[in-house]
């Protein structure tokens, strides 16, 4: 039953960090972040899957959990922009950022 929460939490960890990436996007436009946000989906349906192995076979719980860690080894961070400076950390762990302005000229 251990592994089912630890599967769980991984699973969480990447879809809360997944969530956080499309924020800063739509907020600041940078492909980074949508690069990331993708990445963290995949590696969300991946986890879940894994997930899913490791709370319904119980002979297999550790291929499940090893699927999930595999998922959030792939989920890593990549080359990102500095969106913080020199913010605090809960509007870091938020994903708080400032907008980036639109470029309203029209061709």
């Amino acid at each position: 039953m251990t592994y089912v929460y630890i599967a769980a939490f991984g699973f969480l960890t990447i879809i809360f960090l997944t969530l956080r990436d499309i924020r800063i996007y739509r907020r600041t436009k940078f492909v980074s972040y949508r690069k990331g946000a993708l990445r963290g989906m995949l590696m969300g349906a991946l986890a879940w899957f894994g997930m899913v192995i490791t709370a319904g076979n119980p002979n297999y719980e550790s291929v499940g959990l090893t699927i999930v860690l595999v998922a959030v080894y792939f989920n890593n961070k990549g080359k990102r922009e500095d969106v913080f400076g020199d913010a605090p950390l809960m509007k870091r762990v938020l994903g708080e950022t400032t907008v980036k302005k639109q470029d309203t000229k029209t061709i």
